[in-house]
């Protein structure tokens, strides 16, 4: 047993003294194919922003909802009832109400969904997927893929992917990985599952064609990007130290800002949030503002992650 703990304190100083550049690890004594092997594994290729959106509309506005309710503490291992009833809020209040929201405005939505919050809350998705909107895969328990085996990250997705399909009838077709984890082996298991798109990725403002090792996928990338998600600026977590809070007004201006960019450009408006963050009173307010300011522009396209990732691949002509 000492041994082992031992070996442990060993294996995290070469791990501390890599990050803090040193030891034979640190990334200054990368021969170049190294460095270069890494920044091409996944990468940009070329854009996919059709000459028009459908209709003659001048902008696609995704928004999307990671309902990721207790999974964030039980990924972690951790079940005390007063973390695991943050998550549940997600589902009993904010849920409804992001759901009433956008039957309103008749806006479609995706939904990306850990299949134990699934599992958790099967009436959630089956009410999600009769109001029309996209489910998509989010992982088994919101683990993070960079920390699994190319074996154990394979098996939790497509174990994911047969959850959603018995719950909605209809096999996944897209992928945003959970905490936005891209592993080196990610783009790989979406080709393999033959999947249409994924979102999880910060390498454009729009629709971009992703490149494995240089070569072209046929895979659609609908980026994020943090300051389109509602978790930076809410998120609270009674065990850290830090505690970030914004003002909800600030919050919308920051997103009109993103959106009237993208009206100006004739490209992408896509948003992530989650029903335990954003569904909250004094937040999903400034979400219905949002729309009411989108609104307000004409050609706008509404639509769900899916539909964009097969217009745009259609319009490019994308294999």
């Amino acid at each position: 047993m000492e041994q082992v703990s031992r070996t442990a304190q060993h294996t995290a100083a070469a791990v501390e003294g890599a990050l803090a550049g040193l030891g034979p690890e640190a990334s200054w004594r990368w021969p170049e194919e190294r460095w270069r092997q890494a920044v091409n594994k996944v990468r940009a290729g070329r854009s996919l922003t059709p000459a028009t959106w459908p209709d003659g509309a001048r902008v696609a506005v995704a928004l999307s909802f990671d309902v990721d309710q207790e999974t964030i503490s039980l990924r972690d291992g951790r079940t005390s009832p007063a973390l695991l009833a943050q998550g549940e809020y997600g589902s009993r209040a904010g849920l409804p109400r992001i759901l009433n929201l956008l039957e309103r405005y008749a806006i479609p939505a995706s939904f990306y969904i850990p299949a134990v919050s699934a599992l958790l809350h099967p009436d959630d998705v089956r009410c999600i997927a009769k109001a029309g909107h996209e489910v998509g895969l989010h992982g088994w328990i919101h683990e993070r893929n960079s920390n699994l085996a190319e074996t154990d990250e394979r098996e939790l997705t497509h174990r994911a992917a047969a959850v959603l399909e018995q719950l909605t009838g209809k096999p996944p077709v897209g992928l945003r990985t959970a905490s936005w984890d891209f592993s080196a082996a990610t783009l790989k298991i979406i080709r393999d599952m033959r999947l249409l798109y994924d979102s999880s990725l910060m390498g454009d403002d729009e629709p971009y064609e992703l490149l494995e090792d240089g070569e072209p996928t046929g895979i659609v990338e609908l980026p994020v990007e943090w300051i389109k998600d509602d978790y930076p600026y809410f998120g609270m977590d009674r065990l850290s130290t830090v505690r970030p809070y914004t003002a909800p007004s600030l919050v919308g201006e920051i997103w009109r800002r993103e959106f009237d960019g993208a009206y100006a450009e004739g490209g992408l408006f896509l948003l992530t949030m989650h029903p335990h963050i954003i569904g909250h009173r004094s937040r999903v307010s400034i979400l219905e503002e949002l729309i009411q300011h989108i609104r307000s522009r004409a050609g706008v396209w509404f639509a769900t992650h899916e539909a964009i990732a097969r217009y745009v691949k259609a319009q490019t002509g994308m294999a």
